[in-house]
């Protein structure tokens, strides 16, 4: 396989594994990982395969998905400065007006608190603010943020789905003020889902240094394949919580395309999935592509998606990219 590559969080000094490992819908969820010695062996073949980057978020399996990579980083043994962890607040786990759907200074706060007793961490690397809150003025949030950073509880901030101008006011904030400014963004990004990483935030790579960690790199399951006669028995969208998923795997649009796709990974001779991650990895401002995976060997083929990079010459990314923007 070839050797990972990592990549610096935008113009933040911290360096990421182009491929990482992220828990949300497989931790802590029945038929997916539910004990710390099953992540503990997922997180394990990542970290063989280079993987040095782990993404969590308070509101996976509601701080339960916390709790179980938490004791699997112990029940490993792994030495603080040998993987970098993030979370994420916006949700809300507890019950009160000023504890859901919110980033008021009182939530984060105390959110924090929360994650780092699950994970049973001094701190994270990485905290992001899970969604924009529109009631919440920004420079309470930016200060929230910052004063997080400052103490410790976390070495860098970010957000997740926040647009090009909500990001670009918070770092404009955090300049005019001396604070802490958000260094990273969190997006969707995939073959079917561009827009945002390539045209609007186009501008914030260059005037601010945005690095993206980006999630769903195969459209929940969509740019695998295993979609395209159906949605089948244990696969997430039958997961509860998750009938959202169905429509859009559903979608006939959408699986046109992916057949359109399919077509060129099998001339290339590779998988779809690994043509799928592997063309997220082409874009030189994704610091890192978050995968996921429920069993080792899912893990280890997601991996071998790096060999797969050099194989997507400008004209199969060509190719692609007349199939996904039509």
């Amino acid at each position: 396989m070839a050797d990972m590559e990592y990549r610096r969080l935008g113009r933040a000094g911290l360096q990421v594994s182009v491929l990482s490992f992220g828990s949300w819908v497989t931790f802590a969820n029945a038929n997916q990982i539910e004990t710390a010695t099953q992540a503990a062996e997922c997180l394990n073949a990542a970290r063989e395969a280079g993987v040095n980057f782990f993404d969590n978020a308070e509101g996976y399996a509601s701080g339960e998905s916390e709790r179980v990579m938490g004791a699997a980083f112990r029940e490993l043994g792994w030495k603080r400065h040998e993987y970098v962890v993030s979370t994420k607040l916006f949700w809300g786990i507890l019950e009160g007006p000023n504890m859901r759907n919110t980033l008021n200074r009182k939530y984060l706060r105390q959110a924090i608190d929360g994650s780092l007793e699950r994970f049973g961490l001094d701190f994270v690397d990485l905290v992001y603010c899970h969604r924009p809150d529109p009631h919440t003025p920004i420079e309470e949030t930016v200060w929230a943020m910052s004063d997080m950073v400052s103490s410790g509880q976390a070495l860098y901030w970010g957000t997740s789905e926040w647009s090009a101008d909500e990001i670009r006011a918070a770092w404009s904030i955090a300049e005019r003020h001396h604070l802490h400014k958000p260094v990273v963004e969190q997006p969707q990004y995939n073959l079917l889902h561009r827009t945002r990483v390539e045209d609007e935030y186009a501008r914030l790579y260059e005037d601010i240094g945005l690095g993206t960690t980006i999630w769903s790199p195969l459209a929940s399951g969509l740019l695998t394949g295993k979609y395209q006669d159906g949605i089948p028995a244990g696969s997430r969208a039958t997961l509860p919580g998750y009938e959202w998923l169905a429509a859009m795997l559903s979608d006939p649009e959408q699986l046109a395309k992916v057949a359109q796709i399919k077509v060129v990974a099998d001339e290339l001779g590779v998988s779809l999935t690994h043509l799928a991650l592997a063309w997220c990895v082409k874009n030189p401002h994704v610091s890192t592509v978050i995968t996921g995976a429920s069993s080792v060997a899912q893990v280890r083929e997601n991996m071998a998606a790096l060999d797969v990079v050099e194989a997507l010459t400008d004209e199969v990314m060509a190719r692609l990219d007349e199939i996904t923007r039509s």
